[in-house]
């Protein structure tokens, strides 16, 4: 018994966040005996408000949003897996990435997390209720404005999702975020975004103001008002049969020009190792194991994960499990907006969601609430260590 190796991970508090990562802990150490995983789980708010810095002092493997590379990078508070994988397995995640799922992880041109889950905001609906209301899901936006006028609509309005979804509208409307040294969008586009962001979200229940993801897709299972969410990241374990009361459908989102559909903001999680960790080649060797074709098709998938590898997304025995939600959901994550990495982007991201959702609840000047991103983003930049 003394020579067993216990090692710590921490994960997010959802099935698709916690259940396959405990699956894949007791088969590897089925495969490695003498090797004991054990992980445990955080609130999701938790998961993008905790540093890793904190984290990785406590536990040899984390599950972390890419939002934290930059940082990560600058601190070495993890491992970069090219110092310890081989190149060919790390070239296969690269070429099977999910979008800029595995460069999201990439900093200062080393890999800070394999990237075991993908997710970006997609929509999701309810056919037989659309269907009960004589309708079909909305195609454009102005289509999504009459059908949330109707009071079918919702969508997670808490800070973080009203940022990403400030992204998405502005990358909707031919704008990426953050291109001009100190300002996060041009007045001209951000004005229009806010606008028209405003425009949907004084047509939900204001509950929305509440929401997160899970809170939207739980609304529209447990109960039978909500038919369609325009934007939310993406979670397949409501498409499956079994998991929830009743079944949602995924697809890609709607067009606000007729042309293209709307880009959303990439989300999805990594795995990395702590620079602390006493046993480095066995966590390596469990994250390579993750991360395989294999797993992220199988054991990963089976047990309500959402996987990283594009072979798992385009397979038939994973779409056949979820109603088609990889393969229906993949254009929306291959034109995923990658946000900012660098070291003091998350204090970005934990203070502008405040200002876009004040704005979308209380209205008032577009101006001024550019002007106060424009200003927290300066900061975040003039002042790096915010981990």
């Amino acid at each position: 018994m003394s020579d067993q190796i216990i090692l710590k991970g921490i994960t997010w508090n959802h099935s698709r966040g916690f259940v396959p990562m405990t699956a894949t802990a007791q088969r590897f150490s089925e495969l490695n005996p003498g090797v004991e995983i054990i992980w445990e789980k955080r609130s999701l708010q938790q998961f993008a408000d905790l540093s890793i810095e904190q984290l990785a002092a406590r536990y040899d493997l984390l599950v972390i949003d890419h939002p934290w590379a930059g940082f990560a990078a600058n601190t070495r508070t993890i491992l970069p897996f090219d110092e310890f994988l081989s190149p060919e397995f790390l070239k296969d995640q690269e070429v099977n990435t999910v979008g800029e799922s595995y460069i999201s992880y990439n900093f200062h041109g080393q890999q800070w997390a394999l990237p075991i889950d993908a997710a970006t905001p997609v929509a999701a609906s309810r056919p037989d209720l659309l269907t009960a209301h004589g309708t079909d899901k909305p195609s454009t936006y102005d289509e999504l404005i009459d059908l949330a006028k109707r009071g079918l609509v919702a969508c997670p309005l808490i800070p973080i999702d009203s940022l990403m979804t400030f992204y998405t509208f502005c990358c909707s409307l031919g704008e990426d975020p953050f291109q001009q040294e100190g300002e996060v969008v041009s007045r001209e586009t951000g004005i229009q975004a806010l606008q028209m962001y405003r425009q949907l979200a004084q047509l939900v229940d204001p509950a929305c103001f509440g929401y997160n993801p899970i809170k939207v897709y739980e609304r529209m299972t447990l109960t039978d008002d909500i038919a369609y969410c325009p934007f939310a990241y993406g979670y397949s374990n409501y498409s499956r049969e079994g998991y929830a009361r009743r079944v949602l459908h995924f697809h890609d989102m709607v067009t606000l020009n007729g042309k293209t559909n709307l880009r959303s903001t990439l989300g999805g999680t990594g795995l990395a190792v702590s620079s602390q960790c006493q046993h480095i080649d066995v966590a390596m060797k469990y994250a390579e194991y993750v991360a395989s074709p294999a797993c992220q098709q199988g054991l990963y998938t089976d047990n309500g994960g959402q996987p990283g590898h594009l072979s798992a997304w385009t397979s038939s025995a994973t779409n056949s499990k979820t109603h088609n939600y990889f393969s229906n959901t993949l254009p929306a994550l291959q034109r995923a907006f990658l946000r900012p990495r660098y070291n003091g982007s998350m204090y970005f991201q934990d203070h502008g969601g405040d200002v876009v959702r004040n704005y979308l609840m209380n209205g008032g000047s577009e101006l001024q609430v550019l002007a106060d991103l424009d200003k927290l983003y300066q900061t975040s930049r003039a002042n790096v260590q915010h981990g």
